[in-house]
């Protein structure tokens, strides 16, 4: 299944972080397979806090407990860490999934 995960941090805290993701993604945990980051270059979220940055992940995950694995070690060095489970949609094929999620 494929999830978007965002990840906020606090700029101070940023050089950490960075050595923990790399940490992550050098091994990755069983079951999830990064496609790409990106890091946000200006405010993503309204209300979104003074100084911290965006990370942004498009993974493709197994289980609960793989995106656990990967999501964790981020929050220990104080990230704010979610997921949002995304329905990959081909460009120009909309209706298509559309008519075959209707049933």
């Amino acid at each position: 299944m494929k999830f978007i995960r965002f990840s906020m941090i606090e700029s101070t805290k940023v050089a950490e972080f960075t050595k923990v993701s790399d940490k992550v993604w050098a091994s990755p945990p069983k079951g999830i397979k990064p496609q790409a980051i990106y890091a946000c270059l200006g405010i993503a979220f309204p209300n979104q806090p003074p100084n911290t940055i965006i990370s942004v992940n498009v993974l493709e995950a197994e289980s609960a407990e793989s995106l656990g694995a990967a999501s964790y070690p981020l929050t220990l060095v104080g990230a704010t860490v979610w997921a949002v489970p995304v329905l990959e949609v081909p460009v120009g094929g909309v209706a298509q999934v559309e008519k075959k999620l209707r049933g």
